[in-house]
């Protein structure tokens, strides 16, 4: 068993991405964030959707046709496939744990 916010780095160069899980049609991902952002001109536009929740600290999150998003603790948001967004900002005084979780939709089988 691990735990997802024991032993966390305080300071981290780039966001650091560990892939707890993956299939062909799903991955779930830990992300620590220490005051982390996006790029200024830079947008996620991803094909999959993402479910994303943060576990601890705090993030805000802009999606592109819509108002800043601030998560806390328990807070999760699902972003469709192409939703333009990015990461506005994380705290700096605390890592912040994303857990993401990637997935395609699947084609149905002709009955």
């Amino acid at each position: 068993m691990t735990n997802l916010i024991s032993d966390l780095p305080t300071k981290l160069p780039d966001e650091l991405v560990t892939v707890l899980a993956e299939s062909e049609h799903v991955r779930i991902e830990r992300i620590v964030s220490t005051g982390h952002a996006s790029d200024e001109n830079f947008w996620y536009d991803q094909s999959e959707a993402e479910w994303v929740v943060v576990l601890q600290g705090e993030a805000k999150l802009m999606l592109a046709d819509g108002p800043t998003q601030k998560l806390t603790p328990g807070d999760y948001l699902l972003i469709p496939p192409h939703q333009k967004h990015r990461v506005e900002w994380t705290s700096p005084d605390q890592p912040t744990v994303w857990l993401a979780v990637f997935f395609r939709e699947t084609e149905s089988s002709p009955s």
